[in-house]
């Protein structure tokens, strides 16, 4: 849902899917979930075969149809598009600073940095992480961690998030990492 950049991030790629499913980010926080797909496949089911939890509440569709509106406008995909760009060069900056950072990836404005203890070996820094999570909860910056060594940090910034919130959210990550890491 423009996270990425494009409406849907399978539009990096040029593939055609045979089915798609939307949820979540689609409804903008309301309960919604969807599927779409070639004819074919939508078509061959029997009416009233297909079914969901949430489906056809009126409050939620209507969020939908606002989220899909925005999320199909160039001006939020080239906003989306553009801030990716932003995260990403402000992570490689700070991963020039601070040694434990071994990795930043991800996909336009969904971004990771993956913690380590030295660059060499990329032993997973588990602790790291954690504790830059909590120093960066107690300054006013929530993150999240993951990873199957839990030493991964994602970024899930807020297409709508402005530059000063960036500044603000980025001087906080570093000051965290560079405590985190003393």
């Amino acid at each position: 849902m423009c996270r990425t950049g494009p409406a849907a991030c399978l539009e990096h790629y040029g593939v055609e899917p045979d089915l798609c499913v939307w949820g979540k980010s689609m409804g903008g926080g309301m309960p919604i979930a969807g599927v779409t797909g070639r004819a074919e496949l939508m078509d061959s089911v029997h009416v009233g075969g297909l079914g969901g939890t949430f489906g056809g509440n009126p409050i939620s569709c209507v969020a939908a149809i606002e989220s899909l509106d925005e999320v199909l406008d160039p001006a939020f995909q080239a906003r989306s598009a553009k801030l990716g760009t932003d995260l990403r060069a402000r992570l490689d900056d700070i991963a020039t600073r601070i040694d434990a950072i071994g990795e930043v990836r991800g996909l336009g404005a969904m971004l990771a940095i993956e913690l380590v203890e030295d660059r060499t070996s990329k032993t997973p820094a588990a602790a790291v992480a954690g504790r830059t999570v909590e120093l960066a909860r107690e300054r006013g910056l929530l993150l999240m961690g993951a990873g199957i060594y839990s030493n991964v940090i994602r970024f899930l910034v807020p297409i709508v998030a402005t530059d000063a919130d960036l500044d603000e959210g980025f001087e906080i990550l570093e000051g965290a990492l560079r405590d985190a890491t003393a």
